[in-house]
């Protein structure tokens, strides 16, 4: 599990997700209605879109916010033009630290980016040697005092996942990509209610600091993720047994 995975589930155990509720919809919006406009509406042919989708309702967005992000992606709707872009970055320590992008304003996007990282005491790093760290997989939490991990391990195993583990009170499933949804839709045909789905970027080896050096590369990662802009963040920095959320 990355270090930026194990970090998210510290925190949606301490209840800080839910906190930061708005501001997920809103960033949800933004893939879906990317995913809409690039593949078209129909979620059947558009499998970016039924990622976004199956995500969304993992976060329990009411359908209605669903549908007008579609919309405004296909154009049914007015909407924005949001652009992709990937910068690759060290926090303090030398953490690996992968940031994902939509914006409609690159050269705001691109400032914040690196004001964040100068302050914290980041750097921009080469394009390809933060990238080159990480694998794509598809991550989905469940409550881990709602289920057992040997119920929802079977389940998931069944389904075609790699791995289950515990972790600060929630259940993660890992799987392949092209496994994703097939395991998504097992554990909603058992009726296992997860709290969270996407297709995340998973460090292959993690970088251990103290816990000071932790806690610093935690706040850059914060920072980066509280940006209007930034979609997502990915690190390989490994959090030590005990730490706990500030």
């Amino acid at each position: 599990m990355s270090g930026h995975s194990k970090w998210a589930t510290i925190k949606h155990a301490k209840g800080a997700a839910d906190a930061k509720r708005g501001q997920m919809f809103t960033k949800l919006i933004k893939e879906i209605s990317i995913a809409a406009r690039i593949g078209g509406g129909n979620p059947e042919g558009n499998p970016r879109l039924r990622t976004a989708i199956l995500k969304a309702r993992a976060a329990n967005m009411p359908k209605d916010n669903i549908d007008r992000a579609i919309k405004k992606g296909t154009g049914e709707l007015e909407g924005v033009n949001y652009e992709e872009l990937t910068y690759e970055a060290y926090a303090p320590g030398g953490v690996a630290v992968l940031i994902e992008v939509l914006t409609d304003n690159k050269n705001r996007a691109a400032a914040d980016v690196r004001n964040i990282l100068t302050r914290a005491g980041g750097s921009l790093a080469t394009a390809g040697s933060v990238s080159r760290l990480f694998t794509r997989k598809g991550i989905i939490t469940l409550d881990g005092e709602k289920y057992t991990e040997d119920q929802v391990l079977e389940v998931a195993l069944e389904g075609g996942a790699e791995d289950v583990t515990l972790s600060g009170g929630v259940i993660e499933v890992t799987t392949a990509p092209e496994d994703f949804e097939p395991v998504v839709n097992a554990l909603e045909a058992k009726s296992l209610e997860t709290t969270g789905a996407e297709i995340s970027m998973i460090a292959e080896a993690e970088v251990s600091l103290d816990t000071e050096g932790t806690a610093k590369a935690l706040r850059l990662i914060e920072k980066l993720e509280d940006n209007d802009d930034v979609q997502n963040v990915y690190s390989n920095v490994a959090i030590p047994e005990g730490f706990e959320a500030e």
